[in-house]
């Protein structure tokens, strides 16, 4: 797949990653869009068959895919050829434990507690947005910084598509109270601040990978102010908020 296709790819099935690319530098662009358009394929695999068999083929292909990079080799797949220009070999366990963090989404089994929707928040969005950075020059030192930043905006990501995960039979939250919702977005919340605390640590070059949360603040200080939102499906900002804060993000740099 070339850089272009990737790039329609994520513009059709992730519209918020694709205007945030939108707003970075072309030569991060060429880098994001490989990755970005992966982690649609996984995120989607899950969902291609009712039948959990057939779902978890597709999984292990992609993990099956994975471990050939490792090895020098590259399945023929459209996404696989960009994906080698990008990924550097310390960031194949990353990718692998992503593939088995979709695994749940085969299952209408919840959560087995918190820690396990911790566990897939860190293992799905966190780790896709520290993957980014990593592309675009972050140094391991400040993993936690941006895994922080991404664990939020899974969070966020996460509670707006809690009613489509209802209504496909599973259960979302460990608890789906409105006032436990709200303690979520605000553990959301703390982790976002805790990551621009040490905004400092990570090299702008690594910017547009952060610039992918834009609206994580404000959809989390929604959910803790209006937690109903969330199963009313109304987990959303106004264009003008959307694109005010895109806008603004970009240009100070200040995600």
């Amino acid at each position: 797949m070339s850089l272009q296709a990737c790039a329609e790819r994520v513009e059709r099935g992730d519209p918020d990653r694709f205007a945030a690319c939108m707003a970075a530098p072309p030569a991060a662009r060429a880098r994001l869009w490989p990755l970005y358009a992966l982690n649609l394929e996984l995120a989607r695999a899950p969902w291609a068959s009712t039948e959990p068999m057939i779902a978890e083929m597709r999984l292990q292909w992609w993990a099956d895919a994975i471990d050939d990079l490792g090895r020098g080799t590259q399945r023929p797949h459209e996404v696989i050829a960009p994906l080698a220009e990008v990924v550097q070999a310390a960031d194949l366990p990353a990718i692998s434990r992503m593939i088995d963090a979709r695994r749940h989404d085969i299952y209408a089994a919840p959560f087995a507690d918190a820690a396990a929707l911790d566990g897939y928040l860190q293992d799905t969005g966190a780790a896709l947005m520290w993957l980014a950075a990593r592309a675009l020059g972050a140094p391991e030192a400040t993993e936690a910084v941006v895994r922080d930043a991404g664990w939020a905006m899974a969070l966020a990501s996460y509670l707006r598509a809690v009613p489509d995960l209802q209504a496909r039979g599973r259960v979302p939250l460990p608890d789906a109270r409105p006032q436990a919702v709200a303690d979520l977005a605000r553990q959301g919340l703390a982790r976002l601040a805790r990551a621009r605390g040490a905004r400092r640590l990570v090299p702008v070059s690594a910017h547009p990978a952060l610039l992918a949360g834009w609206q994580t603040q404000a959809l989390l200080q929604l959910a803790v102010a209006q937690p109903e939102r969330v199963a009313a499906n109304d987990l959303r900002l106004s264009e003008f908020s959307r694109r005010g804060g895109l806008l603004w993000q970009a240009l100070t740099g200040r995600w």
